[in-house]
């Protein structure tokens, strides 16, 4: 039997013409364009509330509630708090940074991971701290002295991590012109210093500004304290959204301020070759005294509150661990925080995706829009959404998804930040490689650039996941009645003097919020190659 060549017939073929490369990127861009508008024009919901707000109060009522005595009162108490707080901030951050960057001071990097430690305790949970040891702690100065121990490593990270990138060519060059080590300093390092300094005092700015539990207890009054106490005596009513719209404004003049005194001056090294390491300068006799100042931070931003929470641990005994309150505050917290950085990092991801692979001027809008909402208060955001809530949408008041909405607003610049740097470090070849071998846009980002950026991913979800374990003002307005974190519960037992029965839900915040501190700090001296 022999099998015979049988020729070839011809069958109709549906031939596809697949799409250019360059369009199916363009098309991407406009879809990821069109989301990150929608969450822009999310981000701008608090701002329009107060301008809503205020023309349906009207001008009369407005400016009575806002040109008042009270409201004069709030406005010298945060200014003398931003004043005698941030200039005891920057000394203290760079004599410390100094001593842990540049000098041989011993255990320079023990002494630079404890100085960013105070990062795990909560502000609130400081005052509980101090307020336990010294009970007559009250006031303005009682306000600066603890505000000063919680918010000084938000100024001292920048200003390291600054100190270690400088080229300590100009410093040598300025010391063969005679200056001596103190002019050299003033001269020619700390000028470099000021994109840092302006950033953390900037931060710590806003945070004295958006603070409530740490004021609330040491009984100063602060805009953030004054919203909340007429939010719950009248549930909402014009005086607290007027109030809220002063504090929206001082945030904005923050701003400002700090894009002022930044300046626009050139911090780049120009010349030939590469930047060598900085040698650290021999201290002498002065190295037992220069202990002395990261000794007495830690110990009073660290030893105190270890040592309250302890002396209250021991005073409650084992029965305060036993609470069926707190595995249900411990789990729900952990719920929102994963719910809450899973969320936050999602809607950032568009974003994040432009302002790296196509930026420009209108991507530029967009992206402040993402950024502004950073630096308003979560009493802000807060009010915003009950007052949306209740009028517009009544069946999400007190919601879980209005609560995770407001964790969505407030944190969106920290996922985007990490999200940023972490795309960024992925070559755009690989995803346009994956969409040439006919991978949808949205899966190339997703499966290539996304999962090649997942270090970076994963520490942006951290941070929020930290920010969302200790947020109190927008859970206890927002949440769903019987909501427990381990935030509001703390604050509910304090409130009741309780101090033994809050020690353990401060505990637990402390021990979810210390691995990532440490991530914080590790990855800030991966940075400078340390």
């Amino acid at each position: 039997m022999t099998l015979q060549a049988q020729p070839l017939r011809a069958y109709p073929v549906l031939a596809t013409q697949p799409l250019p490369l360059r369009r199916v990127r363009q098309l991407a861009a406009k879809s990821l364009f069109g989301l990150a508008a929608l969450v822009s024009l999310v981000t701008l919901l608090p701002l329009g509330f107060i301008l809503w707000i205020t023309l349906q109060t009207g001008w009369e009522t407005a400016s009575a509630l806002i040109f008042r005595a009270r409201v004069g009162e709030l406005l010298v108490n945060t200014a003398l708090l931003e004043v005698l707080t941030l200039p005891p901030c920057i000394v203290l951050a760079v004599a410390l940074a100094w001593l842990t960057e540049r000098s041989d001071v011993p255990g320079a990097r023990f002494w630079s991971w404890l100085a960013v430690a105070p990062l795990a305790i909560p502000a609130f949970v400081q005052s509980y701290a101090w307020i336990g040891v010294a009970p007559g702690m009250h006031g303005l100065f009682a306000a600066v002295f603890v505000s000063v121990l919680a918010y000084l490593p938000f100024l001292y990270l920048p200003v390291a991590a600054q100190l270690r990138r400088l080229d300590p060519a100009m410093e040598d060059a300025a010391a063969s012109l005679g200056l001596d080590p103190w002019r050299v300093f003033l001269r020619v390092v700390l000028p470099q210093l000021r994109i840092a300094l302006c950033g953390g005092s900037l931060l710590i700015g806003l945070h004295l500004l958006a603070e409530y539990g740490l004021y609330a207890m040491i009984r100063f009054d602060t805009f953030t304290t004054a919203i909340v106490d007429q939010f719950q005596s009248s549930y909402n009513g014009p005086a607290a959204n007027m109030l809220a719209g002063v504090l929206v404004l001082s945030c904005l003049g923050l701003l400002g301020l700090e894009v002022l005194i930044r300046g626009d001056a050139r911090y780049a090294r120009v010349g030939s070759g590469a930047p060598r390491p900085a040698s650290r300068r021999r201290l002498g006799r002065a190295r037992g005294v220069s202990m002395l100042l990261p000794l007495a931070l830690s110990g009073l931003a660290l030893g105190v509150p270890a040592y309250a929470l302890g002396r209250w641990l021991i005073a409650g005994g084992s029965e305060i661990w036993q609470a069926r309150e707190l595995a249900s505050a411990f789990g729900e917290t952990l719920l929102y925080a994963a719910g809450g950085a899973l969320a936050t990092t999602l809607v950032a991801i568009p974003m994040a995706w432009l302002s790296v692979r196509a930026p420009g001027r209108l991507q530029r809008v967009l992206e402040g829009c993402h950024y502004y909402v950073g630096a308003l208060p979560g009493v802000v955001v807060a009010l915003a959404l009950v007052t949306i809530t209740v009028r517009i949408a009544l069946p999400l008041y007190q919601t879980v998804a209005t609560v995770l909405l407001a964790y969505g607003l407030m944190f969106l610049p920290r996922a985007l930040v990490g999200l940023r740097a972490g795309i960024a470090q992925v070559p755009v070849e690989l995803e346009r490689a994956a969409i040439a071998l006919g991978r949808r846009p949205a899966g190339a980002i997703f499966s290539v650039t996304m999962r090649l950026a997942a270090p970076g991913v994963a520490a942006c979800m951290a941070l929020v996941a930290m920010g969302v374990t200790t947020e109190l003002t927008a859970t206890l307005m927002l949440a769903p009645n019987g909501t427990r974190t381990l935030a509001t519960e703390f604050w509910a037992l304090t409130n009741e003097l309780d101090y033994a029965a809050a020690a353990p839900y401060a505990a637990l915040m402390i021990a979810l919020s210390l691995p990532l501190t440490a991530l914080l700090h590790a990855q800030s001296r991966r940075v400078a190659g340390q």
